[in-house]
């Protein structure tokens, strides 16, 4: 018998909206390390795959349009496992981008982030992770959408997540 979890990869979508549009000084500190902190994910052990945008320089995902907002910035990726994606977010530089997430981006105020299964070699596309976000929000943590709580292999998240 095939154990399908073994099989299985962590899909991770987690949606900003920009205080102002990508060409504004307000933005400019994001924007400017975008490609940086995309590239080092890319190179993390365990790094899957990730949704692009235009491939233009600064540009990254955001020109993969939310309700045809260019502020709305969605990041999708793929990875192997909990611990790798834990890993990225809470051992490199981009945690001190995420610390720093209030200066660039709005308070939405709604859930924003989602995590699901995904079987080896699937690709989700934006409307899919946007599905399972709706999912989360219409009926909490599930096995099909879910946040770092429902997960009891992210270990890194309950000393590093930020309380508020």
């Amino acid at each position: 018998m095939i154990d399908t979890l073994a099989k299985m990869q962590l899909a991770e979508l987690n949606v900003g909206r920009l205080l102002a549009p990508t060409d504004d000084p307000r933005v400019a500190g994001f924007m400017v390390n975008l490609d940086r902190i995309n590239s080092l994910g890319k190179r993390m052990p365990g790094f899957v795959w990730m949704v692009e945008g235009s491939g233009e320089p600064g540009a990254a995902n955001t020109s993969a349009l939310i309700d045809d907002d260019a502020q709305y910035v969605p990041n999708l990726t793929v990875w192997e496992s909990v611990e790798t994606l834990e890993k990225f977010v809470w051992s490199t530089i981009y945690k001190q981008f995420f610390a720093r997430r209030s200066e660039w981006f709005e308070i939405l105020g709604g859930m924003h982030f989602v995590m699901w299964c995904v079987p080896d070699g699937h690709r989700p596309t934006l409307d899919e992770a946007l599905s399972r976000l709706e999912m989360r929000r219409a009926q909490g943590d599930t096995a099909e959408a879910f946040g770092w709580d429902w997960l009891k292999e992210a270990q890194m998240y309950k000393t590093h997540r930020d309380p508020t």
